[in-house]
């Protein structure tokens, strides 16, 4: 059994999921960025939609809770879709 998570382990480590087909481009946004955002739009951060600090790609880009997401996904109609995340605990 230990050999298993072991190597289960070493398999996480090894794997690059940005290099995935099915996980969408994410930009961890600057402050001024993030500022200009939730100005232009006039919202506060607990209107956004949430992603977790444990999610692997939030991890990956070293974010934090209070941090915004930019998620770039593939659309058959719209070329790309862009859609904003907040950081949370969990």
């Amino acid at each position: 059994m230990v050999l298993y998570h072991q190597l289960k382990m070493n398999e996480e480590k090894n794997f690059n999921i940005e290099e995935h087909e099915l996980v969408p481009k994410h930009i961890k946004l600057t402050e001024e960025e993030k500022n200009k955002l939730l100005n232009e739009l006039n919202i506060s951060l607990r209107q956004l939609p949430m992603i977790l600090a444990s999610d692997p790609m939030a991890k990956k880009l070293d974010a934090k809770p209070g941090d915004i997401i930019k998620i770039i996904r593939k659309s058959p109609t719209a070329k790309e879709s862009i859609y904003y995340r907040v950081v949370v605990h969990g």
